[in-house]
């Protein structure tokens, strides 16, 4: 039964466009608004420069931070979400972002691919935080 539950997530989030955290990084600076979307112990902790936190989108409340977080940017910004509290095939938090979001029309949406999660895949390979 866990094999057939992993198998329908990763079906899930087979539609989620992705970048790698090396991409991410090279681009910070540019035009991108990266939220997090994920626990807010683990943005309090350490995050990427410059990303705001809209709340757990596995919630509800998180969802309406992340709407509201999102609302006056216009519907052609480029966006990132991430969490990282867990690995990639298990997060509750990235579908139902990208999918809030690209229902607000955004077009150019892409979940940061974090295979086991922040900690390793960002902070261990040394990409820039913030606290």
């Amino acid at each position: 039964m866990k094999a057939l539950t992993i198998a329908l997530f990763l079906f899930q989030i087979a539609d989620v466009s992705r970048i790698q955290p090396k991409e991410l990084a090279a681009h910070l600076d540019a035009a991108v608004t990266i939220f997090h979307v994920g626990p807010n112990v683990l943005y309090r902790s350490k995050h990427i420069p410059g990303a705001i936190y809209a709340g757990p989108a596995s919630k509800s409340e998180g969802l309406s931070l992340l709407r509201a977080a999102a609302a006056n940017l216009p519907r052609s910004r480029e966006i990132a979400i991430y969490c990282g509290c867990c690995p990639w095939d298990r997060c509750p938090n990235i579908k139902p972002a990208f999918d809030t979001l690209k229902q607000m029309g955004f077009a150019k949406v892409k979940a940061l691919y974090l295979e086991n999660n922040f900690a390793t895949d960002w902070i261990g390979r040394q990409y820039p935080v913030e606290h």
